[in-house]
């Protein structure tokens, strides 16, 4: 159980803790690491199995919830007297005692806590634990042993692991004892700047005596800025440096008051040298590392290491060139991490893509789609560095899908490094591009000139796609089922060449709108500072053939019908909604309400939150979203009825387009401006309803897929290859083909697990990136804070994408399968995909951190006449549920009322 010395110690995570395994791995690479030893985590089970501390953890825990400090230190305090009350054995008193005595009998030590849940590439942990320096004596030492045993339990610590969903039980604690080092000088090295996210420069904090002022934050530090490339430094901030602790003559640690804020407490040399051994440091680990480092008469120790988890990763480092990614997510509205499975579907869709425009990439070779934080990144440093590119950028991708990124961007086009070229094309580019173009370009007439028969021809040819999506037959074994899976999903002909045939045609029908809602717009004379005209966006209100507002006003005649059924009334207002869920999945609903909602998932139970990625649930496996859905549908008071509304936003649309003929009609040639205001409110009305057809008709073929794979997934899971259909969803096309081997003998359950872990925390991840760059710089931020003017109200601002103004009660929602919302309140959530908009029916605004006046909340947003506002700068943490506040979906300004 006690290893000694480090030095010579290759302990795992499990036996060491992250601490103690890192320390030894530091020692492994011949870092100036102080000698020691550690306990293991196996002298921590036993202590806690031989003093039956599991009952006492476990009673203190129980109901505990991580926002109640008052229960945590209260359950704390009787973990911890259970452990002090606890007794050594005989053996394990002995070993420790000898380890010490190895090292110098009565020499000064730290001892320092090593839990298994800390330090880790994606959960620091750090300062969770307890740490004691300077201790002395074979007494002293064994009692500050078992209170780095009993720190596994601190407030902060049990709190820690509940927000980041780690069993406590599950969590174990090595103990490092190492000579203490009585630093002059101490510090923190970020071998990345944490702050930028620059993996070209490291960050020094220092102060003089021991590292304690610093980590507890008692002290303001030094700061030095280095070049990893040469240890050289590029900058400097004295601070005060008003506070040193250093040891006591007989144990412990004081803190002195101090005069130093003139004097540097590290001179350039020393700076260099701390900067290049981080840079070994980072290499050994093959990851940025947060490193505390000592020095002692000209001596330099390093003290401990671990990840800086609050980088975000990115795909691949190049300083120069530079390489940026925007999120596809943002696009999507889904920020949250993307299955195995589902990330490599996406990206081979782009590969059909690709091949139309005679591309010959493959998975493996294809630089579009990177993957980073289980999350898929969308290379823009091409389209930026050509002028061509980056009018498509400004103008459409920020225009339309994310104009909350243009500041990003913005900056980003000043750096020298993405080094703008001519603009021109290669023959041979123009040729794929005229190839690709042509057919599409030759249909754009049809729109302009007879948009009801292009929207009918448009939707015929949807429904002849989904006719030709099947999956081959194959042998009656899983393995072959599984192979015949596969070649479906990547070969010739298969989903992922299929899906790219639908895109095209929806740009002749959006095309031609987009056009004339400009034109409309110009006609008008747009929104004063620029943007568009409410009468422009009130044309887009009520739009028919849109099948996400079609599934919306189906999921309402379904509440219409539950309404009319008293018994079935009851039963779905008085239920739980995941107790509803499973009672429909057992078809144990009143008849009426069980048909209705049949009907329903017949038509739209291939949906769900997060739909793009094939291993998200989808309803007709867990209702519950409905269930929540037609709860609040129930309590629509009759004006407010879905299609009440929508009926008057049809009629809003009417008279909007009647004003706007009005407002041009006047002076010479006003007959002719108005007849162009009716032409192009009929090609909006007509055809901009289309654009949400190519995704649902994708989700309706991903579904037969995923249908089709779950049934595989229940094989596997019979033969004991794995725990649930649903893993299948987290195992790679590569890995899903070694599995369909019979001879394939590895521990598929182990590999999931391991996958679901790593997805599991990108789900805890509240900020996502827009943008990505290859030198590891990220930027969140949107549309910039309102400054405040006269009183102390909060204000925000956004892109407004659905006018109007709306006072009314927040209501924060990370996730739309478990929340029920109230008629009138504010919506606001990260982004939102075609899943969330049974909440719009009711809802009384909208606000989302990313989007645009094209992505699809926004134009559902529109056809309801809910004012929305979109690409807020973290506004699921800015707002509180509960507050109240005006939404201006014209001006795109949030204000803070109460």
């Amino acid at each position: 159980m006690i290893t000694f010395p480090i030095h010579t110690s290759n302990l795992t995570l499990q036996q060491a803790g992250g601490k103690g395994a890192n320390l030894c791995k530091l020692a492994a690479l011949g870092l100036p690491v102080p000698s020691g030893f550690i306990i293991s985590t196996q002298a921590f089970n036993d202590y806690v199995r031989v003093n039956h501390l599991g009952r006492a953890i476990e009673s203190a825990l129980k109901g505990l919830a991580a926002d109640d400090l008052p229960a945590l230190e209260r359950a704390c305090a009787a973990i911890q007297a259970a452990f002090t009350a606890g007794k050594l054995s005989v053996a394990l008193h002995h070993e420790i005692t000898s380890a010490y005595n190895r090292i110098g009998g009565s020499a000064p030590v730290a001892v320092r806590s090593s839990a298994t849940t800390e330090d880790l590439p994606d959960l620091s942990f750090a300062g969770q634990q307890d740490t004691f320096l300077n201790i002395i004596g074979e007494e002293a030492v064994l009692q500050a042993v078992v209170g780095c045993w009993a720190s596994l339990f601190t407030a902060r610590a049990i709190g820690y692991r509940m927000r980041n969903n780690i069993p406590h039980l599950g969590a174990a604690l090595a103990v490092v004892v190492q000579q203490m080092v009585p630093a002059d000088v101490s510090g923190v090295l970020f071998t990345a700047n944490p702050l930028s996210g620059l993996l070209s420069e490291s960050v020094i904090n220092a102060t003089f005596g021991l590292g304690e002022a610093l980590v507890s934050g008692q002290v303001e530090p030094d700061q030095y800025l280095c070049n990893n490339a040469d240890g050289a430094v590029k900058s400097y901030t004295l601070g005060s440096k008003a506070r040193a602790s250093i040891s006591k003559k007989g144990g412990g640690i004081q803190t002195l008051t101090m005069r130093s804020a003139e004097r540097k407490t590290l001179d350039e040399a020393q700076a260099a040298d701390i900067t290049l051994m981080g840079q070994k440091v980072q290499a050994g680990f093959g990851s940025p590392q947060d490193i505390e480092f000592a020095f002692y008469q000209g001596n330099l120790f390093l003290l401990q290491s671990r990840p800086i988890t609050t980088l975000y990763p990115i795909p691949l480092y190049s300083a120069d060139p530079l390489i940026a990614w925007f999120s596809f997510g943002a696009v999507q509205g889904l920020v949250g991490p993307i299955t195995p499975l589902g990330q490599e579907s996406i990206q081979q869709v782009v590969l059909a893509m690709g091949k139309q425009l005679g591309s010959p990439q493959t998975l493996s070779t294809q630089t579009i789609l990177a993957s980073a934080g289980e999350r898929l990144w969308t290379r823009m440093s091409d389209l930026m560095r050509n002028p061509i590119g980056a009018k498509v950028i400004n103008g459409f991708v920020l225009g339309y899908i994310e104009p909350g990124a243009a500041s990003a961007f913005d900056e980003l086009n000043k750096d020298p490094n993405l080094r703008m070229g001519s603009g021109r094309l290669k023959p041979a580019t123009m040729m794929r591009l005229l190839r690709f173009f042509a057919p599409i370009a030759i249909q754009f007439p049809l729109g302009f000139l007879n948009p009801k028969r292009a929207r009918q021809r448009f939707d015929d040819r949807v429904e002849a796609f989904l006719a030709t999506v099947r999956i081959p037959a194959s042998g009656p074994s899983r393995y072959e089922r599984l192979e015949a899976f596969i070649r479906f999903m990547e070969g010739n002909g298969g989903l992922a060449d299929a899906l790219p045939t639908i895109g095209p045609l929806v740009i002749p029908m959006i095309g031609p709108a987009m056009g004339s809602l400009a034109l409309l717009n110009k006609l008008s004379g747009g929104a004063a500072g620029g943007g568009f005209d409410p009468l422009v966006m009130d044309v887009t209100r009520g739009l028919p053939n849109n099948v996400t507002t079609e599934m919306d006003l189906a999921l309402w005649a379904t509440a219409k019908a539950i309404l009319a059924d008293e018994e079935s009334k009851q039963v779905i207002a008085n239920t739980p909604a995941t107790l509803l869920a499973s009672e429909f999945l057992a078809r144990r609903l009143p008849h009426p309400a069980q048909v209705a909602i049949q009907t329903f998932m017949d038509h739209y139970g291939m949906r769900g939150v997060g739909e793009i990625d094939l291993g998200q649930t989808r309803w007709r496996e867990d209702p519950t979203p409905v269930m929540y859905s037609l709860q609040s549908y129930l309590n629509i008071p009759a004006e407010a009825a879905p299609d009440v509304v929508f009926a008057n936003g049809q009629a809003a649309a009417d008279a909007a387009v009647e004003k706007l003929c009005q407002k041009v009609g006047s002076g010479f040639g006003g007959w002719f401006r108005k007849k162009l205001v009716r032409a192009a409110a009929l090609r909006i009305r007509t055809l901009m309803g289309a654009r949400e057809s190519p995704k649902f008709t994708a989700i309706r073929a991903m579904g037969m897929v995923r249908a089709e794979l779950l049934s595989i997934g229940e094989e596997f899971v019979a033969a004991g290859n794995v725990l649930r259909p649903q893993d299948l969803f987290f195992l790679t096309i590569e890995q899903l083909k070694a599995l369909a081997t019979p001879s394939d003998a590895t521990d598929w359950k182990a590999v999931v697990a391991a996958r679901r872990a790593i997805y599991d925390r990108e789900e805890l991840r509240r900020r996502v990136p827009r943008l990505l760059v290859s030198d590891g710089r990220v930027f969140y931020d949107g549309m910039p804070t309102l400054e405040t003017k006269g009183d102390d109200r909060q204000g925000f601002n956004g892109s407004p994408v659905s006018a109007g103004v709306v006072e009314g009660v927040v209501r924060i929602v990370l996730d739309p399968r478990l929340t029920r919302l109230e008629a009138g309140e504010i919506l606001v959530c990260p982004g939102t995909d075609p899943a969330w908009t049974p909440l719009f029916m009711v809802a009384g605004g909208l606000i989302t951190e990313v989007g645009g006046m094209m992505t699809h909340g926004s134009v559902v947003a529109r056809e309801y006449g809910i004012p929305a506002v979109v690409g807020v700068t973290h506004a699921t943490l800015r707002l509180q549920t509960g507050q109240r506040i005006r939404l201006n979906g014209s001006t795109g300004e949030i204000t803070v009322l109460e």
